[in-house]
């Protein structure tokens, strides 16, 4: 009998880790699961990895100048950005002038990169010129573009 009572409480002690430790891992926390396989680049010659690429070359472009405040619309400046397969920038984007050293080497590798990715991946546009900008100007401490 008093190996009964031995046996008892050691097996309790096993499933309640047991049973923590499926409630733990259950948690919702999906850092340690894999990516679902269409959500991520199959390889690093894959259209959507290429698309990704773009994506992040413009958002560090776009986070360089959103650190700068619009305060005189003179001590800013734009710049034509991307590319179209048919020729001609995708849009123009206002940025700082004293920042324009490393703003327009940027610009520039993203366009050129653009223009590869079409040529890559036979993309069609509209065709239609994109108007340039007549001017810019602050509004709530950031460059809008005036056309």
């Amino acid at each position: 009998m008093k190996n009964a009572f031995v046996k008892f409480p050691a097996i309790a002690l096993i499933c309640a880790f047991t049973i923590s430790s499926c409630v733990s891992s259950n948690s919702g926390d999906n850092t340690n699961l894999p990516v679902d396989i269409a959500e991520r680049p199959a390889n690093e010659s894959s259209k959507k990895y290429d698309e990704a690429n773009l994506d992040k070359l413009k958002s560090i472009i776009e986070s360089e100048i959103a650190k700068e405040k619009c305060t005189t619309a003179s001590e800013w400046t734009f710049a034509p950005i991307g590319s179209k397969a048919c020729g001609g920038p995708v849009s123009y984007i206002a940025y700082p002038k004293k920042l324009e050293a490393s703003v327009l080497k940027k610009i520039e590798h993203y366009t050129q990169t653009m223009s590869e990715f079409n040529k890559k991946y036979g993309i069609t546009s509209d065709c239609m010129m994109i108007a340039e900008p007549t001017g810019l100007k602050c509004q709530g401490e950031k460059a809008v573009l005036v056309y």
